[in-house]
């Protein structure tokens, strides 16, 4: 399956049709090592990458929406939602302009055939790449109507599906956000922001 570019049309909506998956930063410098903990951030300025061998979810929806940084800025964003989800060999890469120069964190977990889990996933994402099958999809839905709990505005284009796995997983991304997120054998690196996930 291909994955179109999102496109903006009339009163900020958009035509997706794109699955996504997150992990987060921010907690991650906090010095989260392992374990369940909550997840919620924006990114201030700028996007991240995210990266995967293998997604597995369950509870899927997708619509438009808009994704506000922490300095104020909006961005039209692909909003998804995963009720519970899987990631193999997980990696998140971010690179920051400092005072210091150019900063990047990577940040890998979910190895070793030990993947990293999340619940009530939500991604703000602009693009996506990668394999993906779906099970007992329903494309073109009213956003209202998904069948996951968030929903999107009435009227506006979704798609949902009750099961999700993406290969090769390759996103980039405004914000992440989850009720629990699991990062088994995590490590964290700060770099010169000439390593990313893809």
């Amino acid at each position: 399956m291909k994955f179109p570019s999102l496109t903006k049309s009339h009163a900020g909506r958009v035509t997706l049709a794109a699955v996504p998956v997150g992990v987060v930063a921010a907690l991650l410098l906090g010095g989260v090592a392992q374990g369940a903990v909550p997840v919620s951030f924006a990114v201030s300025g700028s996007q991240f990458q995210i990266g995967a061998s293998q997604l597995e979810g369950t509870g899927f929806s997708q619509y438009a929406g808009v994704a506000t940084d922490s300095e104020g800025g909006e961005h039209t964003v692909a909003i998804a939602n995963i009720k519970s989800a899987t990631l193999s060999d997980l990696c998140q890469s971010v690179i920051t302009e400092t005072p210091l120069g150019t900063v990047g964190v990577l940040i890998k977990a979910g190895g070793d055939g030990n993947p990293a889990s999340a619940s009530d996933l939500q991604i703000g994402m602009t693009g996506l790449k990668g394999d993906a099958t779906f099970g007992n999809i329903r494309i073109g839905v009213d956003a209202s109507t998904v069948n996951t709990d968030a929903k999107g505005t009435a009227g506006d284009f979704a798609q949902d599906a009750d099961t999700v796995s993406i290969a090769d997983l390759q996103q980039t991304a405004w914000s992440t956000q989850a009720a629990v997120f699991t990062l088994t054998g995590m490590s964290l690196e700060l770099t010169d922001g000439s390593e990313a996930c893809f």
